[in-house]
């Protein structure tokens, strides 16, 4: 019998909210010390119970699998384990939802291998919200069960972009994108780069930039499929199809747009010859 994928992650991101829930009204006070994840990002509480959500919502379906997460790394569940891989990061935005900031989502999915290009079903739940994207490999992508296009706007000045700075200390990359901020009006950033992409994906913003050689491969692997499937571009900065190991920290650069004409002009802007 064949797996339904979608109804298994839609499964997993109303076992999240369940078992986060008990723990946003104690966010105003001290976390625990739990040390540092896979991904080198501190360890908190409320991480580990959206991971284990993720992780029993599988088990309980019956489903063998390899989790690779941000936060406990790559772990066996069951005996064909090497079958299926699920690549999480259990809450992107953590910053934000620590203070209060309503921009935070959870990001699953599943593939063949553990590989970016191998991810076949992918959720990302806005989980302020109550939004949910979802995505399978040749079936489109979703919003809440509808079908989303991305944004055919093609102007760079009047573009809606996002751009993640966060971290950003080379003189050398800030260079690259002086171009892009002389010429666009509207740049923005809000914390949560897997829901960031998906806005990319529901025609929200034309383009999402992050160039810092930061991001890890678990933040996007669920935000990827949702661009492509939506119609959008995910490449590398130099325009190369985005390829990745499914790793915590297996870290990456890309840019994605909306259609191929703005994006070819944001990597126009970005190159070095520019």
């Amino acid at each position: 019998m064949q797996t339904d994928w979608i109804s298994i992650l839609r499964e997993c991101k109303n076992h999240i909210q369940k078992n986060i829930k008990p723990l946003l009204a104690e966010e105003t006070q001290p976390s625990p010390q739990l040390g540092l994840g896979a991904g080198g990002d501190r360890l908190e509480p409320i991480d580990l119970a959206a991971e284990r959500a993720i992780v029993d919502t599988f088990r309980d379906n019956g489903v063998s699998f390899t989790l690779v997460s941000e936060e406990s790394g790559v772990k066996k569940y069951g005996e064909r384990a090497a079958e299926c891989y699920v690549t999480t990061d259990p809450v992107d935005g953590s910053t934000n939802l620590s203070r209060r900031i309503p921009f935070y989502a959870s990001s699953v999915a599943v593939s063949t291998k553990p590989m970016l290009g191998m991810v076949h079903s992918a959720l990302v739940a806005d989980l302020f919200r109550d939004v949910t994207y979802t995505a399978q490999k040749g079936f489109g992508a979703f919003r809440n069960g509808e079908r989303i296009v991305p944004s055919k706007n093609v102007s760079i000045e009047e573009a809606v972009i996002g751009m993640d700075l966060n971290s950003f200390k080379s003189k050398d990359l800030l260079s690259r994108l002086t171009r892009v901020v002389e010429e666009t009006k509207h740049i923005r950033h809000f914390g949560a780069n897997a829901l960031e992409l998906c806005y990319v994906a529901d025609g929200k913003t034309d383009s999402f930039i992050d160039i810092r050689g930061k991001l890890r491969a678990t933040d996007i692997a669920a935000a990827w499929l949702i661009v492509n499937e939506a119609g959008g571009i995910v490449t590398t900065p130099e325009g190369e199809p985005l390829e990745a190991r499914l790793d915590p920290k297996e870290r990456l650069k890309f840019v994605a747009s909306g259609n191929r004409v703005i994006h070819t002009k944001f990597l126009d802007l970005m190159s070095e010859k520019g």
